[in-house]
């Protein structure tokens, strides 16, 4: 039992896939907990969301990003963007974001949500 515990956290510590989301509570987290900085199809404080998964980061023209996550050069999919919303700074020292999203579950359910959004004009 306790080597199938250490073996479970060893696996989530290694970066292992996140669990997979509801894209439905995803949107109610994502209006509760993003919104005030982040719009799907409008720049605001952070960069519109619509078509994130699969993007370049830092790659949303006319958006002020950090040169940080400018020049990164991350893509984001599922595994980046729960990392992300763990714990941003850790995952890329100099960003801007500083907020976290340190429900495992509210991260799947916002990541499922995001994965949804198609890219738009």
């Amino acid at each position: 039992m306790l080597f199938g515990l250490w073996l479970a956290g060893a696996a989530s510590a290694a970066g292992a896939a996140p669990a997979a989301g509801d894209a439905v509570r995803g949107a109610q987290v994502y209006e509760a907990r993003c919104s005030g900085c982040h719009s799907v199809d409008a720049d605001r404080v952070g960069p519109r969301h619509a078509g994130i998964v699969g993007r370049r980061a830092g790659s949303v023209a006319g958006f002020d990003y950090s040169p940080a996550l400018r020049g990164s050069r991350l893509v984001w999919d599922a595994a980046l963007l729960d990392r992300w919303l763990t714990d941003p700074e850790a995952l890329l020292p100099g960003q801007r974001m500083g907020y976290r999203l340190g429900d495992a579950a509210e991260r799947a359910d916002v990541i499922a949500f995001l994965a949804t959004l198609p890219a738009r004009p």
